[in-house]
């Protein structure tokens, strides 16, 4: 038999065998859209109704097998009513188990990634052979859905309740061996041995060697669960995954009720619990949220992959300035294949660079991540330094010295007398202005902004900030760095703050009008933290440092006098905090106490003294509600990021979005400042601003926001 779609192809492979072929029409990886899941139930009627067909064996002419559902395609179908969307799940659904009830066993060889749709592909196969450079998974819950193809359904079956749940909610990938071990596959080979172990497998199945029948009768039956194991499954690993989850993300507790109330039922009863509860979660806006992520980080990707295309190659590189931060940057660019030279002025401070990167390696070690060699070769692509005598051979020099404008310029002319006259260089500055730091350079094109997040390490987030005068090559050998270091750069344009304080620090003074008011910052910490936030504001102060605060605070005041100086002759909670030596965690209390906890962290404690300390800027003393506390500290973020967005600071909502969220926490169940704006809706918003007018400039909306508000625009359309 013979069918050939643009996703879907079948091959007579002899003895009976078909071989049924992923391969789709001029792209490099096979997904499962809307164009695909009707040609499987094609090819499913047409293997049906074939003479002769004894046996299938599923491939994938990709180097992976199948990515998993096209997640383009997520936003017009959740849209749909309840209704309609049960209706394409049941449609959908009708096809992967047409293909599971062909008159003949199957065999799926997974040759590299199966995701999602993919892995649920294999699961409607009676077998699968996987390589050993494989992975499968169904991480569905990463987009605050599960799986929706039968993946609750033919999973719990196969290998069980618990495990089928730990893959499901947890939504990792599963390698080779663990797939092996758990039943999720049959077989692991080696790749060039793969296609002949799945057609040995259908050969096997076809003489009666392996009771095929006796597998699929398992998978489209009940589990088999008594009372009391049910019990113990379900409701442990409800409560197990509610505290990991926490109560903004639904889909994993939500997998475990499906399979729950599914456990009794055979296949098509089951699918249709499945439908409801997929129905249910890919309505939230949690969802909404997280697929949107999804597609922002794609666009981020596709925008540093152009960027990477004008990029100067990349060899060897340097930074100037050791210390924590310094030996961070050196550390994640040579872990990452970049030779770096270290220099500083003074022999202690390259030792403390050095420290700090051999620390972060040992860390790597002690959790089996990396071997005592691969510490070594590290370590050895690092170089320290007290001069520029290796300066000739860097292609791009990360400065991270003292955040002072004067030490900058200094050290940039000295860097000019001795690099290339094309090397690049990259000031790791948070809050100066690109532009002052660029005057007096010889070749101010060749410089641009590369603010990195503390710690470097796990910060995910790079901010590449363009002068008046940066070239297009210095971006994109800038971005191109940041990608090999595995962080993810987002070119911003230059002005106090760049994007990502410029927006952080409204919030802040959100925070301080409370205070002033006689708001209590453990309540407010306590409540923003119930919002999504990792830590409320005033522990978020205490982390990020008192004095460090108080120095953006002022560049912003200067930069945004309309809306963020402060009053004149009023010291704020910060000024008290910072008199009183109480600079946050470095110096061991600011709004709170620290003391070291088992692992030698930093553990926050009540301190009864703060609220003396801050008492001389407390105003009057109020009564605020849950709702204005909340409002009077996103409001001024959603606003100063619409203003971003509008002046062409950053170039897509997307971008602004994600900043907020890989460099600041912002909550992904939310989405970002602007997809938060979109889910609350702009009129509210700009309705909820008159109740602050009282406040100044922080809290009036744009006149663009007020025109999109009366439009019902939004900022994701």
């Amino acid at each position: 038999m013979s069918y050939q779609g643009k996703t879907i192809q079948t091959h007579d492979l002899g003895d009976g065998i078909v071989e049924l072929r992923f391969d789709r029409e001029d792209e490099s990886v096979n997904k499962f859209d809307q164009a695909c899941v009707a040609e499987l139930g094609e090819a499913a009627a047409a293997l049906g109704k074939a003479d002769g067909v004894k046996g299938v064996v599923v491939t994938s002419a990709k180097d992976v097998f199948i990515v998993g559902a096209d997640i383009t395609e997520f936003g017009a179908a959740f849209k749909r009513s309840d209704e309609e969307m049960i209706e394409w799940c049941e449609k959908t659904n009708a096809h992967f188990s047409a293909f599971e009830d062909l008159p003949f066993p199957t065999v799926t060889a997974i040759n590299g990634i199966a995701l999602g749709g993919g892995f649920e592909m294999c699961l409607s196969s009676d077998y699968r052979v996987m390589s050993t450079t494989a992975q499968v998974g169904l991480p569905e819950v990463k987009l605050g859905i599960f799986p929706g193809f039968g993946g609750t359904v033919r999973l719990s079956r196969l290998i069980g309740a618990d495990n089928a749940i730990e893959i499901i909610a947890g939504g990792s990938n599963v390698k080779p061996d663990a797939a092996l071990d758990n039943g999720s596959v049959d077989a692991v080979v080696e790749p060039g041995a793969l296609k002949d172990s799945a057609i040995d497998l259908v050969k096997r199945a076809i003489a009666g060697e392996i009771d095929w029948q006796a597998r699929r009768k398992q998978k489209k039956g009940p589990l088999t669960l008594n009372p009391i194991e049910s019990m113990m499954v379900f409701e442990t690993a409800k409560g197990f995954i509610a505290g990991k989850a926490g109560k903004h993300y639904p889909a994993p507790v939500e997998a475990v009720n499906v399979i729950q109330k599914g456990a009794g039922k055979g296949r098509d009863e089951a699918l249709k619990i499945e439908h409801k509860g997929f129905v249910k979660v890919a309505k939230t806006t949690v969802a909404e949220s997280l697929i949107g992520i999804f597609m922002n980080d794609q666009l981020i990707k596709k925008k540093n992959k152009k960027w990477g295309k004008q990029a100067n190659e990349i060899k060897q590189g340097a930074v100037l300035g050791a210390g924590i931060m310094g030996g961070g940057i050196a550390y994640q660019a040579a872990s990452t294949g970049t030779p770096m030279i270290m220099k500083d002025i003074n022999k202690p401070a390259l030792d403390l660079g050095l420290n700090e990167a051999s620390k972060l390696l040992g860390k790597q070690v002690s959790r089996g991540k990396m071997d005592a060699a691969k510490m070594a070769s590290v370590l050895n692509n690092i170089r320290d330094t007290l001069n520029y005598g290796d300066f000739g051979e860097v292609d791009i020099v990360v400065e991270a010295v003292v955040e002072r404008a004067d030490i900058k310029k200094s050290v940039y002319k000295d860097v000019e007398k001795h690099a290339r006259e094309d090397i690049i260089i990259a000031s790791n500055t948070s809050s100066i202005s690109i532009d002052e730091l660029a005057e007096g350079l010889a070749r101010p094109e060749n410089f641009v902004g590369m603010h990195f997040f503390n710690p470097v390490h796990r910060m995910p987030l790079v901010e590449v900030i363009r002068g008046s005068k940066t070239s297009d090559t210095a971006i994109a050998t800038t971005v191109a760095l940041a990608s090999k270091m595995k962080k993810t750069p987002i070119v911003v344009n230059n002005c106090p703050g760049f994007l990502v304080n410029r927006i952080l620090f409204p919030y802040f003074f959100g925070f301080e009008g409370l205070l002033q008011e006689g708001a209590d910052f453990a309540r407010i910490d306590k409540l923003m933290e119930g919002f999504g936030w990792p830590m409320g504001p005033a522990y978020l102060s205490d982390v990020v440092g008192m004095d460090t605060s108080q120095h953006v605070g002022h560049v912003l005041a200067a930069g945004y006098p309309d809306r963020m100086q402060p009053e004149e002759g009023h010291k704020s909670t910060l000024d008290l905090m910072v008199e009183a030596g109480r600079l946050g965690q470095k110096s061991g209390s600011g709004y709170y106490k620290y003391e070291e906890d088992r692992k030698g962290k930093p553990k926050k404690v009540k301190d009864d003294a703060a609220a003396g300390i801050i008492a001389p800027a407390v105003k009057e003393t109020k009564e605020h509600s849950d709702e204005e506390i909340i409002e009077r500290h996103m409001i001024p973020m959603i606003i100063e990021t619409a203003r971003c967005l509008e002046q062409g600071i950053v170039e897509t909502a997307a971008e602004a979005d994600m900043g907020l969220i890989m460099g600041i926490g912002f909550p992904p169940f939310r989405g970002g400042a602007l997809k938060y704006a979109d889910t609350l809706g702009l009129a509210n918003i700009v309705e909820a601003c008159k109740k602050y007018e009282h406040l100044g400039k922080l809290f009036e909306p744009t006149d663009k926001m007020k025109a999109m508000a009366a439009d019902g625009a939004s900022y994701y359309g």
